[in-house]
């Protein structure tokens, strides 16, 4: 048994041996089902204390050659017919990145260093093999594999250490990705890779190669998603077995909601014969970390800055990308925001706007992304908990205070009170950027901000066509919140809030809305940029709310 090769199972019995422990063993039948095939490489990334390191012993103590089936003969596994069929028959090699990988180490020698410890180890398994370079992990992982005949588990834990510890090394990133494309592809001698890490696999141009591996993210685990963190059943489980009451720790650790794998075509011959309809299957996903401090010491607390602390949330947070800020706000106020996760480059430094953030922040664990709407929110409490710390400096002020005033704006609107409306619509025409009207195109820019609290229960519509013309703003009620008005806005420059409603009637646009006549807010807008009065109080907006 060696440092790096065939390290044992004596990390994964600590585990096993634990008060609380959550089996997770079957995890391993779905990889003995791809082993020394051509979908044997996989790459897993999910957040810190979703138990990757776990996970990742667990198979250095099932694939690797010693004797742990004492271990797992009471494990969910063992239940499975041909469990064993690979239990101890196979070389392991384990590498934990964050070993090698450190700021102030450039990537090759950390890359040099790594190589000459692994093959120290193979060396002394196979002292005869005929090794050409014992400098180069490669060739030898070539020599060890002529003279033995049998094929390698690699398990890389923290693969993507080069993306955090050394965030703008591109030349050292790039290095590292060619030495793992090398090492591992298209190699005789791999019967399965499984590597870990927060951040899917860098894309980047052609060093985007490690193409061989198939992706089991938090945004999609596919087959391993019920491994990806403790399930609701899990942790009633546990409750019941611990004495802890269930629904405050559902209310500060769930949240986080994954699918499995896509189910057959609806024209499948076996769904023909059933007649049911399969569904990819949802999981309900708790942070395991938090879930065993707080069962174990029976305090419901926030436990996730006790591993990280909340700079690394404010430090993405603050970069206030297409109104990043706004959005945070939204979301920390109950509300979801769309995010388009596909340009995101998956490193901690390449951002092109506010949905890379957002893409970083779901694989950091603090966003949940549904996979269905393309929303991301807040997932529980205990990630609320971390936003409200990083939100607390003074640079946050005025986007709490704009979040609070859009808010007002929206209950004076529905409450129908025009001055108020009219006054708070001033007050976002006086500190936006554009305070410059010319066009209803900016009055809309500036309406849309003001009511940009009305995202949690609204989807906004722009140029709606009601068949006679295009009515400005309409905002639907979301399915969750089907008790609020809808709101049809018109705006108008340098005219009159009559002319606005007068346009309402005569173009009909609420019969566009003819679903919501009994739940419809007609809102007119006009502002008037010559006005000429000099008291301080004077509004160059004029608003009226009526119901439809």
């Amino acid at each position: 048994m060696g440092t790096y090769l065939n390290p044992g199972s004596d990390r994964f019995e600590m585990t096993v041996n634990s008060d609380i422990y959550v089996d997770k063993t079957e995890m391993i039948a779905y990889l003995n089902s791809i082993l020394k095939t051509e979908q044997r490489y996989v790459s897993v990334s999910r957040p810190r204390r979703f138990g990757k390191s776990i996970a990742a012993n667990m198979l250095c103590a099932y694939y690797g050659k010693g004797d742990s089936r004492e271990l797992f003969a009471s494990s969910k596994l063992a239940v499975r017919d041909g469990w064993d069929r690979y239990l101890n028959q196979f070389d392991v090699i384990k590498i934990v990145m964050t070993d090698f990988i450190k700021e102030k180490t450039t990537v090759e020698k950390s890359l040099e260093k790594m190589q000459k410890l692994i093959v120290r180890d193979l060396k002394k398994q196979y002292p005869d093999a005929a090794y050409y370079d014992i400098d180069d992990l490669i060739q030898s992982s070539e020599d060890v594999y002529a003279e033995a005949g049998k094929p390698f588990v690699i398990i890389i834990d923290e693969w993507d250490a080069v993306f955090r510890e050394r965030k703008n090394d591109w030349e050292g990133q790039k290095l590292y990705l060619d030495f793992l494309r090398d090492w591992l592809k298209d190699k005789s001698y791999v019967a399965l890779c499984y590597m870990t890490g927060i951040l899917p696999i860098k894309k980047y141009g052609k060093h985007s190669a490690l193409n061989m591996f198939d992706e089991y993210s938090v945004i999609s685990p596919m087959q391993l998603a019920s491994y990806t963190g403790f399930t609701e059943e899990e942790v009633k489980d546990l409750c019941e077995k611990y004495g802890r009451m269930f629904d405050p720790i559902k209310e500060w650790y769930d949240g986080y909601e994954v699918s499995d794998i896509i189910p057959p075509d609806p024209g499948y011959e076996e769904q023909k014969i059933t007649g049911r309809e399969k569904k990819a299957k949802r999981y309900s996903l708790y942070s395991p970390l938090s879930v065993v401090k707080a069962i174990s010491n029976g305090v419901i607390q926030n436990y996730w800055n006790k591993t990280e602390s909340y700079e690394a949330l404010s430090e993405y947070i603050r970069m206030n990308y297409d109104g990043l800020k706004d959005a945070v706000v939204l979301m920390m106020d109950g509300g979801s925001v769309k995010a388009d996760i596909g340009t995101y480059q998956n490193d901690m430094t390449t951002f092109s706007g506010r949905d890379d953030v957002l893409a970083l922040l779901i694989h950091l664990g603090y966003l949940k992304y549904n996979s269905e709407t393309g929303e991301v929110t807040i997932p529980n409490k205990e990630i609320l908990d971390e936003f409200k710390s990083s939100t607390r400096s003074e640079e946050w002020i005025e986007t709490f205070t704009s979040f609070t005033k859009s808010q007002e704006l929206l209950n004076a609107t529905w409450n129908c009170n025009e001055e108020k409306a009219a006054e708070l619509l001033e007050w976002f025409h006086d500190t936006t950027e554009k305070k410059t009207y010319n066009s209803e195109a900016v009055l809309s820019y500036t309406v849309q901000m003001a009511y940009y609290a009305g995202q949690k229960y609204y989807t906004t519509i722009q140029e709606l066509d009601s068949g006679k013309g295009y009515a400005d703003l309409v905002y639907l009620p979301a399915p969750k919140h089907p008790d609020k008005p809808a709101l049809l806005i018109e705006l108008k420059y340098d005219k009159t809030i009559k002319t606005a409603a007068d346009q309402i009637r005569e173009k009909n646009y609420p019969q566009t809305l003819e679903h919501y006549k009994d739940n419809l807010l007609l809102v007119s807008i006009n502002y008037d940029r010559n006005a000429g009065s000099t008291d301080v109080l004077y509004k160059h907006h004029s608003c009226s709310i009526e119901k439809a």
